[in-house]
């Protein structure tokens, strides 16, 4: 066991040998610059920035609204009407022109609402909007938290994997040297050099499946990251090392879950647009005034002069009466959306309930693993040094060597197994339960 340790914390550090054009990366840092370099980062900012923008407009819907209009007006012909016979002291009725050719005309109205209860209420919606982009922008670091750290447990395994095929391969290796002098001398048969020949090609191929893994998981784990494809990295945090295979009671509250959160503020938001629906029936107040200036003038050059002011200042009441069933119709919908919402948050909490103990029950069995293993690797490794010593003694045969040795072999692969298991179930546990910010916090 001490020598697997040692294998893999050397695997670990001699990539970071002066000369080499590396960086390396702790768990923690790496999800510290996914933090800031995703793009998903950006999108929950920019989200966020909107609800933002969402509120000063349902604001500025209660404020003064200021308009400002100005035309003018060429009548090319203007309308003509006829006056009454007798009227004036003609006898015979009197066509007239009516209007001026030029007219400009310059206003500005000013309108405030007094009493709107569907803008009240759509200023009450501005704060759980912008909970929910705070929310979008939690669940966005948990994600990103989640997938870099799995990524980066991927891409440790893969290290390791590669950290004791070397080791199996040199150790092959030795074992070929004292066969060939056995062979070249007649002490074995030339099938048993081969047939451990054959086992050292195997892990070889194997250390060559295991190295492109190993690249296809550091380019996840750069792309989680947000980190550019040709930059290459080293893993300096050997966390199955530091961390000990421990299981600590968790409790569940669905309420600590983002996603229970952002459906309960939806939720609330569906409230709210029922309630704002059902306004639409009750009056709205508003105040306006209106100014204005207007020239009436036959001759183009005086169409911007002389301008004769008007104004006024009044109330405006607006009484729904009938709209044909439209609103009543809204309303039934809103209701029903809000019914729905409502069914499906509790179809989720017993869900989230289901991932949870799902999650426990995947811990419990990977933390049992781990330590059966462990025994394993401790109890083949006794095995293989004592088989090796009988080996020389001529007390045990070749065939008793290598099954000795895949043992050892396989013992070690299903303890490195077992403890990534491990963690991706403690991962999977902190996010069923809600704590992955708690988690990476402790980092």
């Amino acid at each position: 066991m001490k020598k697997l340790v040692a294998l893999i914390l050397l695997f670990s550090t001699t990539a970071l040998l002066p000369g080499r054009a590396q960086t390396n990366w702790t768990l923690k840092g790496a999800i510290d610059y996914g933090l800031q370099h995703f793009g998903t980062v950006r999108i929950a900012q920019y989200q966020a920035q909107t609800a933002d923008q969402q509120a000063r407009q349902a604001v500025g819907l209660y404020l003064p609204q200021v308009t400002g209009t100005g035309n003018f007006t060429d009548n090319l012909k203007l309308q003509s009407t006829l006056l009454p016979a007798g009227l004036g002291g003609s006898t015979e009725p009197t066509r007239i022109t009516l209007g001026s050719k030029y007219q400009t005309n310059v206003n500005a109205q000013v309108t405030q609402p007094i009493y709107d209860k569907s803008l009240l209420l759509g200023l009450k919606a501005a704060k759980p909007n912008q909970q929910l982009a705070e929310l979008n922008t939690r669940q966005t670091r948990e994600d990103i938290i989640y997938n870099i750290t799995s990524n980066y447990y991927q891409v440790f395994i893969a290290q390791q994997q590669i950290a004791l095929l070397k080791d199996n391969i040199e150790r092959t290796q030795q074992v070929l040297d004292v066969l060939k002098l056995q062979r070249d001398n007649g002490v074995i048969q030339p099938i048993d050099y081969t047939r451990t020949e054959v086992n050292q090609n195997n892990s070889r191929s194997q250390l060559s499946l295991a190295e492109n893994d190993l690249n296809l998981a550091l380019n996840r784990l750069k792309y989680q990251m947000g980190l550019p494809q040709e930059q290459a990295m080293v893993l300096t945090d050997s966390v199955i090392l530091k961390q000990a295979p421990t299981l600590e009671q968790s409790q569940f509250d669905a309420k600590n879950l983002v996603s229970f959160q952002q459906a309960e503020t939806n939720l609330a938001l569906q409230r709210l647009q029922l309630q704002r629906t059902k306004a639409g029936y009750l009056p709205t107040l508003n105040f306006a005034a209106n100014y204005g200036s207007l020239v009436l003038a036959n001759d183009f050059s005086k169409s911007f002069s002389n301008f004769m002011g008007f104004g006024s200042i009044g109330l405006r009441l607006n009484v729904p009466i009938f709209d044909g069933f439209q609103r009543d119709a809204q309303i039934q919908q809103a209701r029903l959306t809000v019914l729905t919402q409502e069914e499906q948050q509790r179809l989720n909490t017993a869900s989230y309930r289901l991932q949870f103990n799902n999650a426990q029950s995947q811990i419990q069995r990977a933390q049992a693993n781990v330590q059966n293993d462990d025994r394993n690797v401790k109890l083949a490794q006794e095995v293989y040094n004592v088989t090796t010593l009988q080996y020389k003694q001529g007390t045990k045969t070749l065939t008793d060597l290598i099954n000795a040795d895949n043992s050892y072999q396989q013992s070690q692969s299903n303890y490195i197994n077992s403890l990534i298991n491990f963690y991706q179930a403690r991962l999977d546990l902190e996010k069923s339960q809600g704590t992955l910010l708690s988690f990476y916090n402790q980092l």
